[in-house]
């Protein structure tokens, strides 16, 4: 793909992400934070089983949502869940032509006619669709990383991991942050998803508050930012003052693309990739309520509907692992 034509994808792969201001309209913005503040709220009262507990970073998380005085929940997930109050505004914008559009061009299909693509089967699988929200009163950090790549391997296995998670300079998923309040929680090193860490970087504290050439993501409501997995990141979450609206409610979402429509190498690397990518998902335990009756979404769009059968295709992910650790 010609990328003087994809400004998205042109800026992702140069600088592993991509800022889209303004993606959301005032009422779409309204509609879909007063959606999130009710998932917020009946998750901090212990009515909703699925969030992200401090001070965990990553899955499993526990069963017991944490007391405030301990920070409580920092994430809300399964916003696609059958059960889940809003479900339909939260997918309607997942499957949206505005999100998906984006999509595409990060994933290599803005050529893709719409004649073409109703002929073929659908390149697109439904992956996560979370909530990420302030702790309670206390702060939170998460600690510098690459989704799925392990701080501790070594430089020539951070090279390895680096080129099989992007070949052709390309990731077989798009994931993005789309801020419903004002939020300044990400921190990026543009272009570190195409190296190995410096010395500086590998030897660096975990929580190291800065690292040459980083850069905080400043987002308004109703903006997201896509991003490469592989970018070197953190988290720093301040906390919601003690019975204030919530002031932080950003959807995080991820989209993929089925191996068999990027696959330009051997059986075996795109077997590998598959796996890996199932396990990133399936860590989640989306696989253990996407195949209910009622969590059929074709009442949203036959593609959402086809979307959410390619994943349950990946299956259930019983005994699929974590990407990582703590």
């Amino acid at each position: 793909m010609d990328t003087e034509t994809s400004p998205y994808l042109n800026s992702l792969q140069s600088d592993g992400f991509v800022i889209v201001p303004s993606l959301l309209t005032p009422p779409e913005i309204s509609t879909l934070r007063e959606a999130a503040t009710k998932a917020t709220t009946l998750t901090r009262a212990g009515q909703w089983p699925y969030f992200r507990t401090v001070p965990k970073q990553f899955p499993p998380w526990p069963k017991d949502v944490p007391p405030a005085s301990e920070g409580g929940i920092w994430g809300v997930q399964h916003l696609l869940h059958p059960d889940m109050p809003g479900r339909g505004d939260f997918a309607t914008l997942y499957f949206s032509e505005k999100v998906l559009g984006i999509v595409e061009e990060l994933l290599g299909l803005k050529s893709v006619s719409k004649e073409e693509k109703a002929e073929e089967e659908e390149p697109l699988v439904m992956e996560l669709f979370n909530l990420l929200v302030a702790p309670e009163q206390k702060d939170f950090e998460l600690r510098w990383h690459r989704d799925d790549i392990p701080s501790t391997v070594s430089a020539e296995e951070e090279l390895r991991l680096l080129k099989s998670k992007s070949p052709q300079g390309r990731q077989s998923h798009a994931q993005y942050n789309l801020a419903l309040c004002p939020d300044t929680s990400l921190i990026v090193i543009p272009g570190s998803h195409r190296r190995i860490r410096t010395e500086t970087e590998r030897n660096a504290d975990p929580y190291e508050a800065y690292l040459p050439g980083q850069l905080t993501v400043k987002l308004g409501p109703g903006d997201a930012v896509f991003y490469d997995s592989n970018i070197l990141h953190r988290g720093v979450y301040k906390p919601k003052p003690e019975g204030s609206e919530e002031t932080r409610l950003t959807l995080h979402g991820s989209v993929g693309l089925k191996e068999s429509s990027s696959t330009t190498d051997g059986d075996d690397k795109a077997a590998d990739r598959a796996k890996v990518r199932a396990t990133a998902v399936l860590q989640h335990s989306v696989g253990m309520w996407i195949d209910r009756d009622d969590a059929d979404l074709s009442y949203i769009s036959e593609r959402a509907e086809r979307m959410r059968r390619n994943l349950i295709a990946m299956g259930r992910g019983e005994d699929v692992g974590y990407s990582l650790e703590g």
